[in-house]
C-alpha cells in the first residue's frame, strides 16, 4: 500500500513524498484510516514507529474542509510530555504542510523560556501543540481557547502521566468540549493509561505495535567489552573510525555527558551536550546545530531519549547503559527510523556485563560482543577465525 491509497490530499502526497515516505507504516495505515472517519484513536506504539506522520496527515487533511480561525479559539490540541517533543512534532506539521492550497498555522508552546512571545504568536493558530503547564498558564491568560476544540491528540501518554501531569491533564480535559474526537498514543499501557483511556475514549479504534517487534529489527547492533578506563580513547577511535555525519552519544549522567564533551573537543571533534542542566534556549541551540551538521556529536542523557527526532540519523552509541531494556529500545530507536538504515554500538564494561544480559533478554535479540583491542581487524580476518563471543 502507499500514501495515495489512504485518501490524502495530492499536495499531502507530495509532502510525504519530499520526506522521503516510501511507503506508511501499519500504524499509519490504521490510524490515517480512523482519524479520517472521525473516530477516537488508541495508539500503542514504540518511537520510531511513524505515530506523528500517522495523526497529523489525516489532522491536516480534515482541517484542508475548514475555515481558518479569526479568534484565539484553536480547533486541534495536541498535548506532548516535553519541550523537545513539541518541537518535534511542530517541525513534522510544517513540513507536511508546505505544499497545501492554504495556509495551516500550527505553533509549538511549552515552559522554560518567555511566555509574551508565544501569547502574540497565538492569533490564528491551528494545530497547538503544547506541554500541559504552558497551556494552562497561556489559558489563565486568555491567550487562547480550547472550549472549541475538535480534535484531541495525547502523544506520549504514558510519559505524561509518568512526569507528574495528571492533574493538569485532567484540568485541560474539563475545559474542552464534550463532542469532539479523541487520539491517544503510548508506548506501554500501564494502569493509569488505563484509567485514562477508559475515560477518554469512546468505542476507539486500537492499533498496536509491539516494541519487540519494531526497532532491534530495523537496527544493526554491535557491543564492544571495554575496561572503564578505556572507554574515552575507544570512544574517539570508533568516532574517528567512519565518516558519519551525525553520531548521538547517550550517557547515564549529566556529569559524564559534560565530561565526555570535554574529552572529544580537546580531541579535536567537535561535540555538544544535551541534558536537564541546560538551559531551554541551550538544548534548543544544541538539537538545532546537531540536526543541521553544525556539530557531528551530541552527547545526551535519557532526557533526550523520546525528544530526538532525525530521520536519517545513521549512529548511536551507548557510551554507559541506560537503567532499563525499554530506555534501551528508546535510545537505540533514535537510528533506523522510517525505513533507513541504522547502527547502534554499545560500549561494555565487565561490570555492565550482566546487566547488557538482562536488556537482551527482555529485548528478544542477542549482540556479538567483540573485544575493544580487536576492534579494526574484522575486515581483515575472516569472520569465522574471529574471537568474538556471543553474550547469551
Amino acid at each position: 500500500m502507499n500514501f495515495s491509497e489512504l485518501g490524502l490530499s495530492k499536495e499531502l502526497i507530495t509532502a510525504t513524498e519530499r520526506a522521503k515516505y516510501e511507503s506508511p507504516y501499519p500504524i499509519q495505515v490504521a490510524a490515517i484510516s480512523a482519524i479520517l472517519q472521525q473516530k477516537d484513536l488508541l495508539g500503542l506504539a514504540p518511537t520510531g514507529s511513524g505515530k506523528t506522520a500517522a495523526y497529523v496527515l489525516p489532522i491536516l487533511q480534515r482541517l484542508l474542509s475548514k475555515n481558518a480561525p479569526t479568534e484565539r479559539f484553536v480547533p486541534v490540541l495536541v498535548i506532548v510530555p516535553t519541550r523537545e517533543l513539541a518541537v518535534q512534532v511542530a517541525e513534522v506539521t510544517e513540513n507536511f504542510s508546505r505544499f497545501l492550497p492554504r495556509t495551516i498555522k500550527s505553533m509549538a508552546v511549552f515552559g522554560g523560556v518567555s511566555i509574551n512571545p508565544q501569547m502574540m504568536k497565538l492569533h490564528g493558530v491551528e494545530i497547538l501543540i503544547a506541554t500541559p503547564g504552558r497551556l494552562i498558564d497561556l489559558i489563565g491568560r486568555k491567550a487562547v481557547g480550547i472550549s472549541r476544540i475538535h480534535t484531541l491528540v495525547l502523544d506520549e501518554a504514558d510519559k505524561v502521566l509518568n512526569m507528574g501531569f495528571r492533574e493538569e491533564v485532567e484540568h485541560i480535559l474539563e475545559m474542552l468540549p464534550a463532542k469532539r474526537q479523541n487520539i491517544l498514543f503510548s508506548a506501554t499501557m500501564d494502569e493509569e493509561v488505563e484509567v485514562l483511556t477508559k475515560k477518554l475514549l469512546k468505542d476507539p479504534v486500537k492499533v498496536q505495535v509491539e516494541a519487540a517487534n519494531f526497532t532491534p529489527e530495523e537496527i544493526a547492533q554491535k557491543a564492544y567489552r571495554v575496561e572503564p578506563e578505556e572507554k574515552g580513547p575507544f570512544l574517539r577511535t570508533l568516532i574517528n573510525s567512519g565518516d558519519w555525519k551525525q553520531i548521538l552519544v547517550f550517557t547515564s549522567s549529566i556529569r559524564t555527558a559534560d565530561n565526555v564533551v570535554g574529552k572529544l573537543v580537546k580531541n579535536g571533534i567537535e561535540a555538544i551536550a544535551f541534558h536537564g542542566d541546560k538551559s531551554q534556549g541551550a538544548r534548543t541551540e544544541a538539537l538545532a546545530r546537531f540536526k543541521s551538521g553544525k556539530t557531528r556529536v551530541l552527547v545526551a542523557t535519557d532526557l533526550a531519549a523520546r525528544g530526538i527526532d532525525i530521520q536519517f540519523l545513521p549512529l548511536v552509541i551507548n557510551y554507559e547503559l541506560p537503567r532499563s531494556p525499554k530506555d534501551y529500545i528508546h535510545r537505540i530507536g533514535r537510528t533506523g527510523r522510517a525505513g533507513a538504515e541504522g547502527e547502534a554500538i554499545s560500549l561494555i564494561t565487565p561490570e555492565e556485563m550482566h546487566h547488557f544480559k538482562v536488556i537482551q533478554k527482555k529485548m528478544g535479540k542477542w549482540v556479538t560482543l567483540q573485544h575493544a583491542e580487536d576492534f579494526g581487524k574484522a575486515e581483515e580476518e575472516n569472520p569465522s577465525e574471529s574471537s568474538d563471543e556471543s553474550i547469551a
